[in-house]
């Protein structure tokens, strides 16, 4: 089967073949529909729930030069979850807890960095709660601050989540890393994290940056923001069968676009006129330059 046959389906009026259950494809500008499969369909989101996690504590006031230790609870918090190489007992600075939840889904991560900004595990939660609800987000829930163990929303409500973390400098330049070194403040760990985000790491398009995430429940799912054709995208893709087929999914929702959006909900617009100031880069802007360095500065190398 060709490539052309693979990535469409004949029957749907040249729309993408996107095997994940849901997916949404939005104007990240606009927050139009461009694509949509089961948009609105309550489902587990696995660890795509850390996105909230970041936003709360950003929103509380997190130091991100404050430095956080690695307690039995945050292990605690973490069991039935990938690999952790957060060791009890090390600390480690604040943004790069951020850098371990967000590049690597770190699951000891969450905890810690609600604690670190002051807050409970129960408190955290009802934190990513007021987000989503600040959000505007009516059917995105949380009782677990991983994913693991609970958290639904849907693929459109997700991907304005998405939108919001990425006016947000500090997460945009974190989920935009495609690895970086973290270092425990004795210098007992120096660990290396890799971006989990295939597409950006294959650079066949501008990657914004977005999360992945896994569970039973939740099947494989995958949020990013990308840039096609001049234009910038939220794409959500949630319970897919396979760890590859969310990026496949990706792929050829991308390859539509680039080939014109047949069929879509909404026809893509061109693209501002450069020099242009979009809402998202005028709130960027509104963030100081000075969190901007501080995430830059423990050396993290940006694709």
């Amino acid at each position: 089967m060709g490539r052309a046959s693979a990535d469409k389906r004949p029957d749907n009026g040249g729309l993408p073949d996107i095997r994940s259950r849901a997916a949404v494809v939005l104007d990240a500008r606009t927050g139009a529909e461009v694509y949509g499969k089961d948009a609105d369909s309550v489902r587990a989101i696995a660890s795509t729930t850390k996105i909230f996690v970041a936003m709360a504590v950003r929103k509380k006031g997190i130091e991100l030069d404050g430095w956080t230790e690695i307690s039995r609870e945050d292990a605690k918090a973490a069991i039935g979850g990938s690999r952790t190489r957060l060791d009890i007992g090390q600390s480690f600075k604040n943004v790069d807890l951020l850098r371990a939840m967000l590049m690597s889904s770190d699951n000891r991560a969450p905890t810690a960095l609600g604690r670190a900004a002051g807050m409970t595990p129960k408190q955290l939660i009802a934190a990513m709660n007021g987000v989503a609800k600040d959000l505007g987000l009516k059917k995105t829930r949380f009782t677990d601050t991983s994913g693991l163990r609970g958290n639904v929303s849907t693929a459109r409500e997700m991907a304005l989540a998405l939108r919001a973390a990425l006016t947000d400098p500090v997460l945009a330049e974190i989920m935009g890393t495609t690895t970086a070194e973290v270092r425990s403040k004795s210098n007992y760990a120096r660990i290396q994290y890799n971006t989990t985000n295939v597409p950006m790491i294959l650079g066949t398009y501008k990657v914004a940056g977005g999360k992945t995430g896994f569970t039973n429940a939740a099947g494989y799912c995958f949020i990013t923001g990308a840039t096609v054709k001049s234009r910038d995208y939220l794409f959500v893709f949630l319970g897919a069968d396979g760890k590859e087929t969310r990026f496949a999914d990706f792929s050829r929702a991308a390859r539509w676009l680039d080939e014109g959006a047949p069929g879509a909900k909404v026809a893509p617009r061109a693209a501002p006129a450069k020099g242009k100031r979009t809402a998202t880069a005028g709130e960027r802007e509104r963030v100081s330059e000075r969190e901007r360095v501080k995430v830059k500065a423990t050396g993290s190398a940006r694709r």
